[in-house]
């Protein structure tokens, strides 16, 4: 699957970016990463809200070989394979991956900043 035809398939949800990302691909939209493509399948960002619309699908996280043996990232999971053919439908679910995206990257963001401001403040001593 080209980043052409990436493009054209997330044509209805709006413009798309396509990174090239470990041997496959990071499609992004608005600077974040919201699905990914491997092997010419796609897999879609998933958080503990919608992660149950993937599970009542039966459709399996991410995965890939590392070291001779699988590895899976269960933060994405694989795109029902109806979404390629129903733009209207593929638009809901690109939201909610894009929505579930925003929510994990909203939390790192807090934390990070929670850290920074409650870092202590180093206090500048004067020699005498």
């Amino acid at each position: 699957m080209s980043p052409d035809d990436i493009r054209e398939l997330f044509g209805a949800f709006g413009s798309v970016e396509v990174r090239r990302l470990f041997g496959g691909a990071g499609v992004y939209a608005d600077d974040t990463m919201f699905a990914l493509v491997h092997d010419g399948v796609i897999f879609l960002k998933v958080d503990e809200q919608s992660a149950p619309a993937f599970d009542r699908e039966g459709l399996e996280p991410f995965s890939y070989a590392r070291g001779g043996e699988r590895a899976s990232l269960t933060s994405y999971r694989r795109m029902p394979d109806r979404l390629y053919d129903d733009p209207d439908e593929l638009v809901v679910w690109a939201r909610t991956a894009l929505a579930a995206a925003g929510r994990k990257g909203s939390a790192k963001r807090r934390a990070a900043t929670k850290r920074t401001r409650s870092a202590p403040k180093s206090v500048a001593r004067k020699r005498i």
